[in-house]
């Protein structure tokens, strides 16, 4: 900064021009291009202390420099200054205008700046384009790109650069592209890659393969592109192989790409364990596994692909953590049903930092998963007592969550009503899911009236209350929240299990036939029902479908996509496999009991993922402790 100083104060002395506002123009221009932005305007303010006068010259580079210091107070004076040295018919200045509001979060004034202007440029249009992008409006930056073309300004490189990420659908895609074709900007980079995202935000893998391979000189962002693509569309194992590729042409990824694959392994619902022990080999011989996101990353996508003890080796080796990655290693435990784990790492993690709000998220969750009502009050209260945190809703949610739970539905509604600020959706879940786990019609439709106002889209929430219902007989009832769904255009989300077996993943659907061993599978499955029935197993109906006969209840129950993908696993894997199911809804309650019963008729232990914990499941006891 010392230096920058020197120059700059050289440049009011040594400049190519006598003239006040010219030498002042050009020490401006040169902290800009030094890149020092809080050099930039120290200098506008002296300027303007001497009074010299500023030109259009001038103000484009201090209101770029208040943009990148997101110094909205000091871009509204030089609106107000370039209004009273009537500026504002500039184009570069009112241009400046529009991207350094935007850059603010002031969209509105930015729109403000664009329809007072009389005159404008392609570079008007991309700006707005660009704030339209920046602040969330596609629908706007395509009408404004539209309105552009009417009035025969011809786009260029940033204005489709700037229009590429509001694209949504593939027929606009194709569209774009055909103009860039007919600019003749389809050969530059930045644009290709740009358009390698675009394609695959649409679902056309194929079309952003394609440009892919088109690309000759590809740079980094190509590669993170089409690997960031694949992983979307959870085409994993194509992603890995991109990343060898890559490798192999000696592009050396940045921690920015290894995040975003180690992002994409824990969200997908195809990939395996196999698959996040090479992503984190690859992290390893890449040198970034002491990178402090990088690791709590590994972590958090172990916990997800269910290895806690992988988890807990990547955090016990890092150098250095902070808050998130502490909060990470909590939240894993709980997960996984090990409460009692989560609060001994959170004693310990109060020797080296301070606990945040999302620390306590992740502790009073992980009490709700285990059951552990006593610890989890003193963990909330200690939340207001000993760190000075304002429990929010989230917290409140797990209590309520905790107290529902454990049966202690009237405890959990007078907490709520206790509550000193308004209830969520997420409090109000939990007291739904409490009433799913403890039947009470009452508590149920006291909830739900509530969610289906503030959470209307939510299928999981009518499918839940109907459950609730036709577990006490009520069908009637049930029918009426299913057609309330059919009503309100509210669709239900297809479940699918999925079974990782040799270091590959499989998909099952309720009633899946297309696997090649499918008479396989149902012959064997048939034979497992009989053996766990003589161990006690019991069809619990209530998870069945509705307006059927009992005996045809008991027969669509088999056909659940978690059993399928069991005894998929039972079949095709070695004895001491843990057979790993990941299921993208919750677990229904019968596949529940029936996974322990297996588990100890087989002797085999099944590790099953759902849309809201793991189920470590081993001789007959889950480690749910059945609380879920």
């Amino acid at each position: 900064m010392a230096f920058q100083r020197v120059v700059g104060l050289r440049a009011l002395h040594t400049g190519p021009s006598r003239e006040p506002c010219a030498s002042w123009n050009f020490a401006i221009r040169q902290a800009a291009d030094s890149g020092v932005p809080a050099r930039v305007l120290e200098l506008y303010q002296r300027m303007r202390a001497e009074r010299a006068p500023p030109d259009c010259h001038t103000l484009p580079p201090v209101i770029k420099a208040c943009a990148q210091l997101r110094d909205l107070t000091a871009g509204a004076e030089l609106h107000r200054d370039a209004s009273q040295l009537g500026l504002l018919q500039d184009l570069i200045v009112s241009n400046s205008l529009i991207s350094m509001y935007s850059k603010c979060g002031r969209f509105d004034l930015s729109n403000k700046v664009f329809d007072e202007m009389r005159e404008r440029n392609v570079v008007t249009w991309t700006s707005m384009i660009g704030a339209c992008t920046q602040n969330g409006r596609p629908s706007m930056a395509m009408s404004l790109f539209k309105q552009m073309l009417s009035e025969r300004i011809r786009p260029n490189r940033p204005t489709f650069l700037n229009l590429m990420p509001c694209i949504s659908h593939a027929e606009d895609a194709d569209e774009l592209y055909r103009l860039i074709m007919e600019e003749g900007l389809d050969s530059d980079l930045s644009i290709k890659n740009a358009a390698v995202v675009m394609y695959s935000r649409c679902g056309r893998i194929g079309a952003a393969r394609r440009l892919f391979d088109g690309i000759d000189n590809k740079d980094l962002f190509s590669w993170s592109a089409i690997m960031e693509a694949y992983a979307n569309a959870d085409i994993f194992d194509e992603t890995l192989r991109l990343l060898i590729q890559m490798k192999a042409q000696c592009f050396v990824p940045d921690y920015v790409t290894v995040l975003g694959i180690i992002g994409a392994c824990s969200k997908s619902t195809l990939s395996s364990l196999r698959q996040a022990k090479f992503i984190h080999g690859f992290v390893v011989r890449c040198s970034f596994e002491q990178n402090l996101m990088v690791g709590t990353s590994l972590i958090d996508m172990y916990v997800k692909r269910g290895s806690l003890g992988s988890a807990r080796h990547v955090f016990d080796q890092m150098q250095q953590r902070n808050l998130v990655t502490w909060s990470t290693m909590i939240s894993g435990y709980g997960m996984h049903g090990k409460g009692e784990d989560a609060l001994e790492l959170f004693h310990q993690m109060k020797h080296f930092v301070r606990p945040d709000y999302i620390v306590f998220v992740s502790v009073l969750s992980a009490c709700s998963h285990a059951g552990l009502i006593e610890k989890g009050w003193q963990c909330f209260n200690s939340m207001t007592k000993e760190f000075g945190l304002v429990p929010r809703t989230e917290h409140y949610a797990c209590m309520v969550d905790l107290l529902g739970r454990s049966g202690k539905l009237k405890e959990a509604r007078e907490f709520i009503e206790r509550m000193p600020i308004k209830p969520d959706s997420s409090v109000w879940g939990s007291l739904l899911g409490a009433c799913r786990i403890h039947p009470n019609v009452e508590l149920a439709e006291f909830a739900a009236r509530s969610l289906f106002h503030l959470d209307p889209k939510n299928p999981g929430r009518y499918i839940c209350l109907s459950n609730i219902y036709t577990s006490l007989g009520k069908t009637e009832e049930a029918n009426r929240i299913r057609n309330l769904m059919k009503r309100r255009g509210v669709k239900k989300t297809d479940g699918y299990s999925v079974v990782e077996v040799k270091n590959k993943v499989y998909k099952f659907l309720v009633g899946d036939q297309m696997n090649p061993q499918s008479k396989l599978i149902y012959r064997e499955l048939e034979i497992l029902m009989d053996r766990i029935r003589e161990e006690g197993y019991m069809p619990n109906t209530n998870f069945a479908l509705h307006d059927v006969e009992e005996e045809t209840k008991e027969t669509s129950l088999y056909i659940h996509s978690e059993k399928l993908a069991i005894v998929f696993g039972l079949l095709n894997s070695a004895p001491d496999c843990d057979i790993r199911i990941h299921k993208n809804l919750r677990v229904c309650g019968d596949c529940h009991t029936a996974s322990k019963f297996i588990s100890k008729v087989t002797q085999r232990r099944i590790v099953m993922r759902d849309s809201h914990r793991f189920h470590h499941f081993s001789n007959g006891i889950c480690s749910c402790g059945d609380y879920w």
